[in-house]
Parts: C-alpha cells; structure tokens; sequence
C-alpha cells in the first residue's frame, strides 16, 4: 500500500499530463486520433457543412414540427448559426459514447503490467485516480475543441459575419459539453478500481446502462417514487439539454454531483484494493 503522501499538485500534474502523451504522442494514441479525425470531416461535410440547406427544407420543416417540437428542439431552429445547432445535437450524443471508450483504461492497464504498484510508491492512490481523470478531460477538452474550431470554420465560410456570434456559442457549447462528460469519465474511473481489462471495463459500462436501466424502469413501474434512481446514470439530463430547455443549475448541477459521487466510490474501492 502507498504511504500517505500529501497531495501534490506537480505530481497531479504530471500524471494527468501522461494521459495527453498517451493520446497524442503515441503510435496507439495517434491512430485513434486519426479515426476521430475521419469520422469527424465527413460530420463537418454533410451534416454540419449542409445544416443551413438541411434546416430550410420543406421536408425538415416538418419533421422538426414532428420530432423537434415533441422533443423540445424547436428553440434550435432559432439559432443563426445553424452548423452549430447541428453540430450541438450530433456532439451531445456521441461525445458521451467516445468518452466511454478513450477512458476506458486509467488505471486498469497499469494494474494487469504491474507498474501501478511502482506508481503508487510515489504518489498517492488519490493523486492516481483523479490524476488520471484529469487527463482524460483534458484528452476530451482537446478534441472538442478541435471539432468546435472547424466547425467554427465551416460557419466563417459560409458567412463570416457570424463569426462573431459564433465563437461565443462555440465557448458556451465547450463548457456545457465538457462538465456533461465529466461524469461519464468518472464512471469509468469507478468501473477501473475493479475491471481487469479496458475491454470489461467498456463491457461493465454498457451493462451498467441497459441493464441498470432496464431494473430502474422496472422498480419505477412498481414504485414511481424510485423515478429518483434515474439520476445515477450520467446523461439522464440530455433530452432537456438538448433543445435547451435545462436551467443552467441542473444543466451544471446534474453532471457535477455524478461526478463527484462516481469519484468518492472510486477513492474509497482503490484506496483499499489491492494493486
């Protein structure tokens, strides 16, 4: 077991930024981002490059009265920038899903190659586990702002005078994405402490979703008091987030306190299993 050390922001650090390392200096990190970026200039092409003709379609017009108005994104269509209200929704729901997979080995890989243990005699279990968080974020903080930029591009070139307007909407929609994440990454920091592969660890989290939703819905159908447990799963706020219809408080709010919850559970496992 480490020795209590106190924490310290350098090694915090450090660990954190070998995360980045891993992602972008590596022959592995390099070929993900090489995937990500593929997937991400056909979305910049057709969806996001098309929104404007997309948007003012006949065709669009009532599918959004359909499907937008019953799921409460009508107030999109306001919005002048139109590569960005497309780009929010196709962000919003992938992000959460590529989170789930680039974070699914924080500490998991350390623990089968037996360097966690080397790890830990220089710095504290809790500088690891959120060390590690941290870098994660940061992978994801880099890539969503890579994909807001070019989408910040595409907009600038069909009309550069809402450029301006534009790189407001680009920051408010980074941070609101980036604390969404949050608890997804958490959640797989959790699912480390006792994973013996990424592989299981992706495997538990997709449990963790359809069967735990599954059981959830059961007990709300018996007791609709339990509708509360809906709140363990990160992203139960997306459909109100999605057309804009979340107060800041809950749209902040919701994801902070899944993290943090996520995180206590996966100090209070890692501090006392075995590495």
């Amino acid at each position: 077991m480490a020795s209590p050390l106190p924490i310290n922001m350098g090694r915090l650090t450090q660990i954190a930024g070998f995360e980045l390392v891993r992602m972008f200096l590596t022959k592995r990190g390099l070929i993900a981002l090489a995937a990500f970026c593929l997937v991400w200039i056909i979305i910049l092409r057709y969806p996001i490059g098309q929104a404007v003709n997309l948007i003012s379609a006949p065709q669009f017009a009532q599918i959004a009265q359909d499907l937008f108005g019953a799921i409460g994104l009508k107030k999109l269509l306001d919005w002048p920038e139109a590569e960005f209200a497309m780009y929010w929704l196709i962000a919003l729901y992938s992000f959460p899903l590529f989170s789930i997979f680039i974070s699914s080995d924080q500490t998991v890989g350390d623990r089968e190659r037996g360097t966690l243990r080397f790890i830990s005699l220089r710095a504290t279990r809790f500088e690891i586990l959120f060390g590690r968080f941290l870098g994660q974020l940061g992978v994801l903080a880099c890539l969503v702002s890579l994909t807001l930029v070019a989408t910040l591009a595409v907009l600038g070139f069909r009309d550069a005078s809402l450029l301006s307007g534009g790189a407001g909407r680009a920051v408010a929609i980074f941070i609101t994405l980036i604390i969404s994440l949050c608890p997804f990454v958490a959640l797989m920091s959790l699912i480390n402490t006792f994973a013996r592969s990424s592989r299981l660890a992706i495997v538990l989290a997709v449990l963790f979703f359809t069967a735990g939703g599954i059981i959830v819905g059961l007990l709300t159908w018996q007791l609709p008091m339990l509708a509360v447990l809906d709140y363990i799963f990160p992203g139960v706020q997306f459909e109100q987030l999605a057309g804009q219809n979340l107060a800041l408080s809950s749209a902040i709010g919701i994801p902070l306190l899944q993290t943090g919850v996520f995180l206590a559970l996966a100090h209070a496992i890692f501090k006392r299993s075995s590495l």
